[in-house]
């Protein structure tokens, strides 16, 4: 949970390295099986404290760098642990929110939520990652447009633009989000665990190396413990999922 909402949960140094450590800790915890992030009081994220940012700004270089860097640590730690991270966003998720939104495994989104990279309408640039992720899901068109626009997205255009899985309307919120978590956590953390791998692996390969990553992958893992389980499960039950 991002803990602040008096400031609509606005990222602190002190938050990014609790969002980092959070991730890491809970994703070698053998019982926990999604890990979700949630804003408190209504709003996802609305980016960095701009109180916290004018003070370390005076520390100059060596005082703003921390800032960044446990907020890209907490962004990148998603990719590296082997459970899924899921985003459930509501309210705002602007600026740094919006970036952390673009970092999760799958992003579930209320209808009306608000999304937006509105660094430039205050005469900066990205730091967590827009410049960079942005791009890559949607294209250099739609990313420029929206960067250097300061536009906003709804939660219904967010999922159009393949920035989130699914949206729920406002009153079928927080049940869509337990469900679908509830659904995926139901999921063999083996199996989940490696297709998680794969894909982000086949993201950073050209297509024929990830095609071959796969190829080599399933066998391997049909051949071991979970995969063998996986068979004998479905060969018991005696009908097609």
């Amino acid at each position: 949970m991002l803990n602040r909402p008096e400031a609509m949960n606005a990222i602190t140094v002190d938050l990014g390295r609790a969002l980092a450590d959070a991730i890491t800790g809970l994703a070698h915890e053998p019982d926990v099986r999604v890990i979700l992030i949630r804003g408190a009081g209504g709003n996802f994220c609305v980016g960095g404290d701009f109180r916290e940012v004018e003070r370390l700004r005076a520390q100059g270089l060596s005082g703003l760098r921390p800032l960044f860097d446990n907020f890209a640590e907490a962004c990148d730690s998603i990719a590296r642990v082997e459970i899924p991270v899921v985003a459930a966003v509501e309210g705002y998720a602007m600026a740094g929110g919006f970036e952390l939104t673009l970092a999760a495994d799958i992003a579930l989104v209320r209808a009306d939520a608000v999304l937006a990279d509105n660094h430039v309408k205050f005469g900066q640039i990205p730091g967590g990652g827009s410049s960079q992720r942005l791009p890559r899901l949607v294209g250099r068109q739609r990313a420029l447009g929206l960067i250097l626009s300061g536009g906003r997205l709804s939660g219904l255009d967010a999922v159009s633009w393949g920035l989130a899985f699914r949206s729920f309307p406002a009153a079928d919120f927080d049940a869509g989000v337990a469900d679908f978590t509830a659904a995926l956590a139901g999921r063999p953390r083996a199996a989940v665990a490696e297709i998680k791998r794969l894909v982000y692996a086949g993201l950073a390969a050209p297509l024929a190396e990830g095609l071959a990553l796969e190829r080599r992958a399933v066998v391997d893992f049909i051949a071991g413990d979970a995969g063998a389980a996986g068979v004998a499960q479905f060969n018991t039950r005696g009908e097609q999922p």
